[in-house]
């Protein structure tokens, strides 16, 4: 995680929205970052200094004109930081900083900061579309501040548009994308994710227990690592990463068509996807009725079509990765369809392992390629999904 170690100054104003700001600092330290908390008089109406203490572990500054033993709030918390983030960023807040204003601790703090600058406005739909807003936050882009724009949505005054802070998990992607090295940027990736569905009738469908959550995972760290994603998905059980286009498909039929659309143009493909290997001959129209007899149905089925290999037989220089989901002999299974398929590398692990079945936040893999052969312990699946980014550098 690219914000374990980092020493974030989190600049608390006046505005509901403060409670997100609670969860994200909880957020932080979990993911082993430093915290430090800068209020205004206003930020403190709405929750107290001390809750912001518990939170972060640290002291809490709230005075301009506090000064300890020659530490000098407003200039020294953004010296020992790696980065500032306001949020919420009220229109007073914004308003300040354009105009370089510095009446209390925290416009002063942005006033002074030696390090990067972050934004995150919150305020009523009106006051954020004011033509005077608007301006303010141009003139901080331009001169280097990092906004995190409002969603729309229902505001705390009851209205609907756009001037709602991102929720916390948002802000704290945004800072870890912040912090992560954009070694992939200009690469063009394609992941697959999820199982694929194929019908038997209107209500029922052949399909397997693939969650999603590895194929995403890379999508994420893809992402953040600077790379123009593109996600085609199945029945997913986790949400598609921020910023990161997505085609949802149901078939491994339709899967394929999507991916040959999106394949020419793309740099690598990350098959990560687990699509039903077989469709019934025939989908019923109507819904199968049940037997009372107790008599045994049979359904007559076929391969579904084999994505691997019709890709891998269209690439010119892409770099295509595959998975193999085995439970037995698996790094003979997976060598043999890496060769077969024509893959460049092959994912392999076993799903008879603890930790590494579908549905799992971790897994167990094996990494080949035509020389390479690397084993990882477990790992969570955002770790495997930067192990697997990593041959591409």
């Amino acid at each position: 995680m690219s914000l374990s170690g980092k020493r974030i100054l989190v600049g608390v104003s006046g505005g509901i929205a403060i409670y997100k700001t609670l969860e994200l600092l909880s957020l932080l330290n979990k993911a082993g970052a430093e915290t430090h908390v800068v209020m205004t008089e206003s930020a403190t109406r709405f929750v107290t200094p001390l809750t912001f203490q518990t939170m972060s572990q640290h002291k809490v500054y709230t005075d301009l004109f506090e000064e300890s033993d020659g530490f000098i709030p407003h200039i020294d918390l953004t010296r020992e930081a790696d980065a500032f983030l306001i949020a919420p960023a009220t229109a007073n807040v914004l308003a300040k900083m354009a105009h370089g204003m510095a009446d209390d601790l925290l416009s002063a703090t942005a006033l002074a900061a030696h390090c990067p600058v972050i934004v995150a406005p919150a305020m009523n739909v009106v006051m954020y579309q004011n033509p005077a807003t608007q301006e303010n936050l141009q003139i901080l882009e331009k001169r280097g501040i990092h906004v995190l724009y409002p969603n729309e949505g229902w505001l705390a005054c009851q209205e609907v548009g756009t001037g709602r802070m991102p929720e916390a998990t948002e802000l704290f992607e945004a800072l870890d994308t912040f912090f992560t090295e954009k070694d992939l940027a200009g690469t063009k990736i394609l992941v697959t994710a999820g199982p694929t569905k194929e019908r038997l009738d209107p209500v029922r469908f052949l399909t397997n227990d693939s969650s999603g959550k590895q194929g995403v995972a890379i999508a994420r760290r893809a992402q953040k690592r600077g790379a123009e994603v593109t996600l085609v998905h199945g029945d997913i059980k986790v949400p598609v990463p921020i910023h990161v286009r997505d085609i949802p498909v149901e078939s491994t039929e339709d899967m394929l068509e999507a991916l040959k659309k999106e394949f020419p143009a793309t740099d690598v493909l990350i098959m990560a996807a687990a699509p039903a290997d077989f469709r019934p001959v025939e989908e019923q129209t109507q819904k199968i009725k049940g037997l009372d007899d107790g008599k045994v149905r049979a359904f007559s089925v076929l391969d579904t079509p084999d994505i691997l290999r019709t890709l891998a037989g269209m690439k010119t220089d892409q770099v295509v990765i595959g998975f193999a989901t085995e439970t037995e002999k698996v790094l003979e299974h997976a060598r043999e369809k890496m060769e077969k398929k024509q893959l460049d590398f092959i994912v392999a692990n076993d799903v008879t392992k603890e930790g590494a079945a579908f549905d799992y936040d971790t897994n167990i893999v094996t990494i080949l390629g035509e020389e390479v052969e690397k084993s990882l312990p477990i790992l969570s699946k955002e770790e495997v999904a930067d192990q697997i980014l990593d041959l591409l550098r």
